[in-house]
């Protein structure tokens, strides 16, 4: 059996079920699969050493997570033009070529909404969040047809350079504006880390959720955030962040092994089996 060695590079990252997903993916496609937590603080390194032994330890790769997903870009060859103009990377491969970035929140994100929602289009929508995973779901919501997408983020300066980034494709208006946008909106994105473990509360001032939207979290553990909470007291389809965290992983693995489970309700149940992993 082929072993496989990966790892998820990432601050708050003790919740994660990565390692669950690729080994279990691992084993329905005869692998096998070990996943390490990295953490650079614990490791007494920095996130540049910490990638330098994955790379150097001849693993096979790995995923990158809060707050490295932008800084990576610059230490990987990212060959795809549209990951490139996204400017943010969650899964590298290593390979004798070298580390080359790749974008699968950006293509989960894309198969999670029409997994949930079909072809209807996600409307004019307020995404609240302008860093890593925040770029990748908005040219997601391009690559959807978003009819517009107005940037909320307390960095206005770092929501400028993705709006531009946005506005460059040409396919859809893009503003930066503050909460005041939120009524109205058809669709609302969190993608901030407000409503994960260690980070309280939620990015959508309370009463101020626009009434019978859609609505997605990027944050999936605890799958129970106050965005959830405030979305679906204002009627929203709720979109979990768990729906991301799953179809992105699925292509992760791909890019990782060349593989693909064949029954991916069968590693969806296995996900959600208490006895592996309680669901917060």
């Amino acid at each position: 059996m082929a072993a496989i060695r990966l790892g998820l590079i990432g601050d708050n990252i003790r919740e994660s079920r990565s390692p669950d997903l690729h080994r279990l993916a691992g084993a329905m496609t005869g692998l096998d699969v070990s996943y390490d937590l990295l953490i650079p603080a614990e490791m007494g390194l920095g996130f540049k050493e910490v990638f330098a032994a994955c790379r150097d330890r001849a693993m096979t790769g790995v995923n990158v997570t809060l707050p490295y997903k932008e800084r990576v870009v610059e230490m990987v060859r990212v060959d795809d033009p549209a990951i490139a103009r996204i400017g943010s990377v969650n899964t590298v491969t290593f390979a004798s070529g070298g580390a080359r970035g790749f974008n699968t929140d950006y293509s989960g994100f894309v198969s999670a909404y029409r997994h949930a929602f079909g072809d209807a289009a996600p409307g004019r929508v307020a995404l609240i969040g302008a860093g890593g995973v925040g770029r990748a779901i908005a040219f997601g919501l391009l690559a959807l047809g978003a009819a517009e997408i107005v940037l909320i983020d307390t960095d206005r300066a770092r929501a400028g350079v993705l709006a531009a980034a946005l506005s460059a494709a040409g396919v859809a208006p893009v503003r930066v504006a503050g909460p005041e946008a939120l009524p109205g909106a058809d669709g609302v994105v969190n993608a901030t880390p407000l409503g994960m473990v260690g980070y309280p509360g939620s990015p959508v001032p309370e009463g101020a959720f626009p009434k019978g939207s859609w609505a997605f979290d990027a944050v999936y553990t605890p799958v129970a955030t106050p965005f959830r909470t405030q979305a679906l007291a204002a009627g929203a389809r709720f979109l979990s962040g768990w729906e991301l965290f799953f179809f992105q992983g699925v292509d992760a693995f791909a890019l990782f092994t060349g593989r693909r489970p064949d029954d991916l309700m069968q590693l969806r149940a296995a996900l959600r089996d208490p006895r592996l992993h309680p669901v917060v």
